[in-house]
């Protein structure tokens, strides 16, 4: 009887122990792939849902990059726009044809086209160059910035076997991108590949501290229509090395008249410290919300020197699938960035929302965002509705408007 009690203790001891490492296995898992170093170990297709926008969401192939179908595909809305603008400067959020978040902005100043990132993932390339053809009817892209190496920024430039890449598609004339990655994947190492082909076939390729210090042919300030500019800022992870890949992001502030358009691609909080420390950032009339609206960009500091009048969130709201372990209220946007921006304003966009019955598990929010101006009054239409995003019914449901909140009953 003795000998079988030792050899039940050994067998709940050695369960507890088996229990204890699966655990801490999990945990070394999750901070492990949170700062990014599981990065081309962890498959992002459509089925795995991983690929969060948090800056750690690399993987080594794209479902579609081997021949897949597209998300884009299953929601024949997913890339209409707006009436075409024709302000002399208009700036657009798209959707980007799938629930995952990530950037993507085309500013059209004059005859000039910008594009600004290219995510969320490799089939987002149709629903980029689709929505991009009917403002850049030359097929020439003037610039094209990839802020950071993270796959939801850069995986449209390349695209897939099946759906070509932005490089593919138009010609761009000017590249400007991050100076230093801490990334090892497959869809980095594709961008790096298909820019120096763009670069082979007559594109000038600069990085973001080329521009700063004005070396090999670069510069700080160019202007892209009359009298509007396109700024490259300072960020000292230029030159820093950072554990986060977001702080390496290129920021850029766009000037027409007395109207700014501040965007600092995934920047996080002690990245936009040092923005505010070493540029002279004005009060901007347009914010790109930092990161996706996460709860570590968008920072008071940052903030309270921009004050925003309006804010757009490049996200795919309460999509929760992107965040394993996580609460509802760090989903973007997180509450704690809706609670440091409402003070200024409450214009806020969204351009896409998760739905766990639409096809493609996505549909337009607000749709393809559209901010513009003739140097005065800035405008914003969008292509599904305006409605504010703290009037919407997603947002009724899991966020919060704060009392000091602008327009708060």
């Amino acid at each position: 009887m003795a000998k079988r009690r030792k050899n039940t203790r050994r067998r709940r001891a050695a369960a507890l122990l088996v229990a204890l490492l699966l655990i801490a296995a999990i945990i070394c898992g999750y901070i492990l792939w949170s700062k990014g170093y599981l990065d081309g170990f962890i498959p992002s297709d459509s089925t795995s849902d991983e690929g969060s926008s948090g800056g750690s969401s690399d993987s080594a192939s794209d479902e579609d990059s081997s021949g897949g179908s597209s998300d884009s595909a299953s929601n024949e809305d997913s890339s209409s726009g707006a009436d075409i603008v024709t302000d002399e400067l208009s700036i657009h959020f798209l959707m980007l044809g799938n629930k995952y978040s990530g950037d993507c902005t085309l500013i059209k100043a004059g005859d000039t086209e910008i594009l600004i990132d290219a995510g969320s993932r490799a089939s987002s390339a149709e629903t980029i160059a689709e929505y991009v053809s009917e403002y850049c009817e030359d097929g020439v892209l003037e610039y094209v910035i990839a802020t950071h190496a993270d796959q939801d920024h850069i995986s449209g430039f390349v695209g897939t076997t099946k759906i070509p890449g932005i490089f593919d598609v138009f010609e761009c004339e000017t590249i400007i991108d991050f100076p230093k990655t801490n990334k090892d994947t497959k869809v980095y190492h594709d961008y790096v590949e298909k820019r120096d082909a763009e670069v082979e076939s007559g594109a000038v390729h600069y990085t973001a501290l080329e521009c700063w210090n004005e070396t090999n042919g670069a510069k700080r300030s160019y202007e892209i229509a009359d009298g509007i500019t396109m700024n490259i800022l300072y960020n000292v992870f230029y030159e820093e090395k950072s554990s986060d890949e977001n702080n390496y992001s290129v920021c850029l502030l766009f000037t027409q008249g007395e109207n700014h358009y501040l965007f600092t691609g995934d920047l996080e909080e002690k990245g936009e410290e040092a923005l505010v420390e070493n540029n002279d950032l004005p009060q901007c009339k347009l914010f790109k919300a930092g990161h996706h609206g996460s709860p570590t960009s968008s920072t008071e500091a940052l903030l309270s020197v921009i004050r925003p009048e309006i804010v757009v969130v490049s996200c795919c709201c309460g999509n929760e699938t992107e965040y394993p372990f996580s609460s509802m209220d760090v989903v973007f946007p997180s509450q704690a960035f809706v609670d440091r921006v409402a003070p200024y304003t409450d214009k806020i966009y969204v351009p896409t929302v998760y739905s766990e019955t639409a096809e493609g598990g996505f549909e337009a929010m607000n749709g393809n965002v559209v901010v513009s101006s003739d140097g005065g009054e800035v405008n914003v239409s969008c292509s599904n509705n305006d409605i504010l995003f703290k009037d919407t019914e997603w947002f009724k449901k899991y966020r919060t408007w704060p009392e000091n909140g602008v327009g708060a009953a």
